[in-house]
């Protein structure tokens, strides 16, 4: 297998809709991340054998920027032409991926850990493999959603709850739904 690096991530655009998240690549290819974000507060661990992509966007929501973590399949020069960053962790190993943002690997699965009030943005991770795929919101503590939604700032209010696009996303966090 080629050997792969860590890629710093490009700013993209990003359009949240009812149906999902459409991420514009720079190279003007896009991907849809299906389904309404599930809110998760503070943490998100992936599944083993998933795709961990996590994004996330400017205050003002239209753009955004992207990191694949533990991709070894997509070559260094897809990512760079798509303004797509990558991290590679060891087990055992944490980095920070974005400010407020950080990425542990425990063994086969992946957390993402998330202050969206240290992000400046939404952060939104998505685990995906063969079978299919779920999207995911991390979210401040329920006390900090009241203090935002009491703010000036009306843009977190929007929905970012839900069942996803009905695939099984058992396996995809610690909580063993």
């Amino acid at each position: 297998m080629p050997q792969r690096s860590d890629i710093a991530p490009e700013t993209l655009r990003v359009s949240l809709e009812p149906e999902g998240v459409e991420v514009e690549y720079l190279d003007d290819r896009s991907v849809f991340y299906h389904g309404v974000p599930e809110k998760r507060e503070g943490s998100v661990v992936c599944g083993p054998g998933k795709d961990v992509h996590v994004l996330v966007t400017s205050p003002d929501e239209r753009e955004g920027v992207m990191v694949y973590v533990n991709d070894r399949n997509t070559h260094d020069e897809i990512l760079e032409s798509t303004g797509v960053g990558r991290v590679l962790l060891d087990g055992g190993e944490e980095t920070s991926l974005f400010p407020g943002v950080e990425a542990e690997n425990h063994g086969y699965r992946i957390e993402v850990t998330a202050d969206p009030e240290a992000a400046r943005g939404r952060v939104f991770v998505f685990a995906e493999d063969e079978m299919g795929e779920a999207a995911y919101e991390i979210v401040g503590s329920e006390a900090d959603q009241r203090e935002v939604s009491n703010g000036a700032s009306g843009e977190r209010e929007r929905p970012a709850s839900g069942e996803g696009d009905g695939e099984p996303s058992e396996g995809t966090d610690e909580g063993g739904e």
